[in-house]
């Protein structure tokens, strides 16, 4: 009885260690089209989650930071569907074609909630097989943060559409199901800078905050983090599930390096 006792123990011990291991899944590549080239970096380093903003104009979906930069050839289409397309026909409907995981495909609606929502819908229909996982099991999880409709609204949308929770937000059972990860700023909680360490009142808040949505069996990530090596191994240790950076390789170095 001892001996099973200590075995169980030990498998346990394993899961625990594989469940808390970071890798680049657990990577965000943010603002990923303003990388040099856009999706591939993040897509070839097998990030878990690429966020794009979107801007709607004249019923066209374009990708930009701010209006000033649309230009006719970045348009969410070109940037992102298209390729992500190919390479799951390539793949056999795979995100990777020898990797059993998949990717979730953030996007930040600049423009208002309607009709830019409505625009990215009928958009994503032309896809089922590489979007709608009712057709695919691995297909591509599509995220809405931005200007997301309210929750009491998540339900005119397709299933297949997720959204992105405030943390503030109180959310019904139907409305958290629609909840993919809740994304919050990290400087409402610190203005730390990655260098010293985090006040402890202010770390302590912030693993308050990350076990709040644990208890929801939902993720989190933090933007306004600091983009750094010190930075990145903090929100490992307070286990935030998404590490938010704009140094795809800089970062994938780090996770195949360093033990977590």
């Amino acid at each position: 009885m001892k001996k099973s006792l200590i075995s169980i123990l030990f498998i346990l011990g394993i899961v625990v260690t594989a469940q808390a291991q970071y890798t680049t899944l657990n990577a965000h590549s943010h603002n990923d089209y303003e990388q040099k080239i856009p999706f591939f970096t993040a897509y070839n380093a097998h990030f878990g989650s690429i966020e794009a903003d979107i801007w709607a104009v004249n019923g066209v979906l374009f990708v930009a930071h701010d209006s000033v930069e649309i230009t006719p050839a970045r348009t969410l289409d070109a940037l992102y569907l298209q390729p992500i397309v190919k390479l799951f026909h390539q793949n056999g409907g795979k995100a990777w074609k020898n990797h059993p995981s998949r990717f979730q495909l953030l996007i930040d609606l600049k423009t208002n909630t309607e009709p830019t929502l409505s625009l990215l819908v009928q958009l994503l229909k032309k896809y089922p097989d590489v979007f709608d996982s009712n057709t695919n099991k691995d297909a591509i999880p599509v995220v809405i943060t931005g200007n997301r409709p309210e929750p009491a609204d998540f339900g005119k949308y397709p299933s297949n559409i997720s959204f992105d929770g405030h943390i503030n937000l109180k959310y019904d059972k139907l409305q958290l199901q629609r909840v993919a990860l809740f994304s919050e700023d990290l400087e409402v909680y610190t203005m730390w800078k990655g260098e010293a360490a985090i006040p402890e009142k202010e770390e302590k808040r912030l693993k308050l905050v990350i076990d709040s949505v644990h208890r929801l069996n939902k993720r989190i990530r933090f933007w306004d983090a600091p983009d750094t090596a010190v930075a990145w191994k903090k929100m490992m240790n307070l286990k935030a599930d998404f590490i938010n950076t704009d140094h795809i390789e800089a970062l994938e170095t780090y996770l195949k390096t360093n033990k977590n």
